[in-house]
C-alpha cells in the first residue's frame, strides 16, 4: 500500500500567498491498525532549492557566507548567520540555479560540482526538499566580490576558512544552519579526510 493510498484529502485552504504559499489541510489518514483518522496539518510551499560548499583540498579551505536572517533573529539568534551558498530553484535545475547562486553570493565561477544527496529539511511543515552540491574551488575562479543581490535585500559577507575551524564553528555555537552543518560534516568524512 502506497502513502496515496492512506490519505485521503477533504479540504485545503489558502492562508496566506504573499511570498510563498502557506496551507491549512484537513485530509484522513488511515493508521498502521487501519482505522481512518481526520487530521488537520498546515504546509508552506516555499519551493524547492540548492545549497553548495566550495572547497579547496590543497589548501584545506572551504568558503561560506555570513549574512542576516529574520527568522533565526526572532527565534533568539542576535547574530549573523554563516552558511553555505544557497538559492530556491526559481523553475531552474537544481545544477544551473546552484552555480548563479555560488557567483551572486561568493563571486566563484565554479568548474565541475558535484550533487552528494537531497534531504527534506523539516517536513513536519516546509515541502522544501534541498539539493547538495560540493565543488573544488581555485583562488582564479574569483570573478566577483559576491555578497548577493542588493535589491532582493542581500547583504552578504564572504568567509574563507580552514576546514578544522569552520568544524570547530559548529562545535561552539558559531555555525547553527542545519544545511551548513551537513555540508560540512560531509565534507569532513569524504573530502578531507
Amino acid at each position: 500500500m502506497t502513502v496515496s493510498d492512506r490519505i485521503r484529502v477533504q479540504n485545503v485552504r489558502v492562508l496566506s500567498d504573499n511570498h510563498y504559499t502557506l496551507k491549512t489541510t484537513t485530509f484522513e489518514w488511515r493508521r498502521g491498525n487501519g482505522e481512518w483518522q481526520t487530521q488537520h496539518r498546515e504546509s508552506y510551499d516555499r519551493g524547492n532549492a540548492a545549497t553548495l560548499l566550495p572547497y579547496n583540498l590543497a589548501q584545506r579551505t572551504v568558503v561560506l557566507v555570513r549574512q542576516f536572517r529574520y527568522p533565526a533573529f526572532v527565534n533568539g539568534y542576535d547574530d549573523l548567520l554563516i552558511e553555505a551558498a544557497a538559492g530556491l530553484l526559481d523553475n531552474a535545475s537544481p545544477e544551473v540555479r546552484i552555480r548563479a547562486e555560488a557567483e551572486e553570493e561568493t563571486g566563484y565561477r565554479l568548474g565541475d560540482i558535484r550533487k552528494i544527496f537531497e534531504a527534506f529539511m523539516s517536513p513536519g511543515s516546509v515541502t522544501e526538499k534541498l539539493h547538495f552540491f560540493v565543488a573544488a574551488y581555485e583562488p582564479g575562479m574569483r570573478v566577483g566580490s559576491g555578497g548577493g543581490i542588493a535589491s532582493e535585500g542581500e547583504d552578504i559577507e564572504v568567509l574563507e576558512l580552514p576546514i578544522d575551524q569552520a568544524l570547530a564553528m559548529i562545535g561552539d555555537g558559531r555555525i547553527v544552519d542545519a544545511k551548513t552543518i551537513m555540508l560540512l560534516q560531509y565534507a569532513a568524512l569524504n573530502i578531507f579526510r
